[in-house]
């Protein structure tokens, strides 16, 4: 690995591998089928200090780098990719948003119980018109007096139903575009908000995703997030640190598969000899394995230019491109080198299969962050 790892990023990347093959990964074809949320790993999760990494001790959390961040998530999305989403909406988007935005009223009531794993965060912007367009989406709050009255539905919200918090956008100022969006914090248990479909789908079924409907919901001024206007900023914000998250996954998925394969082509016999010596397979295994490494290189490149406080929206877009695309292929090939067996539930890989294919669409599809990708090329003078 060409980034050194410090003796503290190795203890927790081997205290979190430990953890997810002993706790999370022998329930986890179990949670898949049953549609089961994983509440008590991430609770356990809390409880070791893994649902604030990023949030510093006095507000509860373990001051971590994002660098021991990846390595954790990667770690846990290798036994559960459902467990791994909820962990990850919860530290990227949620919990920073908060440290980064938040009063320090709003770190005391929120973001502490937050960082423990007392109560789990979700990100309200996705809405069934406005997709990947946060000025389409038609979600408003109005001003009245102390409090914001805000009315509108947001869709494919992640831990939608299990969540004690919501992180909502909303227009305050239609005519200000995307600066006319603001960003509120919704407890779940304020009269008005409804908690919708809950969709059922092809992968990360043990994670829950809903709508959440909002009918005249109360908020306080001291719960709105930033200042007025502030929203498209603090969702994109957020959205940058959530990418680098989608890549871990993506990352930790594709070893999963890889190692898998690995495993069944050493015990698997075809034509009088071991699969795992036929050549066209070696090489299938060999291009797996160097994609893997050089998405895990990509993230930890937008890892560390996040820790050094640099602009890191191009290397997250990057890394998430990359490390989203690359799991789609990986995990195609390893049910392809299953055979048969890759095509029945028994076999983790088939598993691996449709957990994976949802990562080059959420949080930005592969398109916006091509998107973003090349605003940034062209906007730079350097280039020729």
């Amino acid at each position: 690995m060409s980034i050194k790892l410090t003796d503290e990023q190795l203890m927790i990347q081997t205290m979190v591998r430990d953890f997810s093959r002993e706790v999370i990964a022998p329930s986890a074809i179990e949670r898949d089928k049953k549609r089961e949320f994983p509440a008590e790993i991430l609770k356990q999760l809390g409880e070791l200090g893994f649902m604030g990494m990023m949030v510093p001790p006095e507000y509860n959390g373990s001051g971590a780098d994002t660098v021991s961040y990846v390595l954790a998530l990667s770690e846990v999305a290798y036994s559960c990719a459902s467990t791994a989403v909820a962990m990850s909406v919860h530290n990227s988007i949620v919990c920073e948003s908060i440290l980064r935005f938040g009063t320090e009223d709003q770190k005391e009531r929120f973001l502490k119980p937050l960082a423990v794993g007392k109560i789990l965060g979700a990100f309200a912007m996705t809405e069934p018109h406005a997709g990947s367009d946060p000025v389409r989406q038609s979600t408003k709050a109005v001003r009245d007096g102390d409090v914001y009255i805000l009315n509108g539905t947001k869709r494919f919200i992640t831990t939608g139903k299990n969540s004690g918090l919501v992180i909502v956008t909303s227009k305050t100022e239609e005519e200000k575009r995307h600066k006319g969006i603001t960003t509120f914090i919704v407890t779940k248990d304020t009269p008005g908000l409804i908690v919708g479909n809950m969709e059922d789908k092809m992968g990360l079924r043990a994670s829950d995703t809903t709508d959440l409907i909002f009918e005249d919901v109360r908020v306080p001024v001291e719960n709105r997030l930033g200042d007025e206007g502030d929203g498209f900023k603090i969702a994109m914000m957020g959205l940058d640190g959530g990418r680098i998250g989608i890549a871990a996954q993506s990352i930790g998925v594709a070893q999963a598969a890889l190692d898998a394969t690995v495993q069944y082509a050493r015990e698997r016999e075809q034509f009088g000899q071991l699969i795992s010596k036929f050549q066209g397979l070696r090489w299938m295994v060999a291009d797996m394995a160097t994609e893997i490494e050089a998405a895990r290189q990509l993230t930890l490149s937008a890892a560390v230019m996040k820790d050094r406080e640099e602009n890191y929206t191009l290397q997250a877009s990057m890394a998430k491109l990359f490390a989203s695309e690359m799991v789609n292929r990986v995990t195609a090939k390893a049910v392809q080198l299953h055979g048969g067996y890759g095509f029945i539930r028994e076999y983790p890989v088939e598993r691996f299969y449709r957990d994976a294919r949802v990562f080059t669409i959420y949080e930005g599809t592969s398109e916006i962050q091509r998107v973003v990708i090349s605003n940034h090329i062209f906007r730079d003078k350097r280039t020729p």
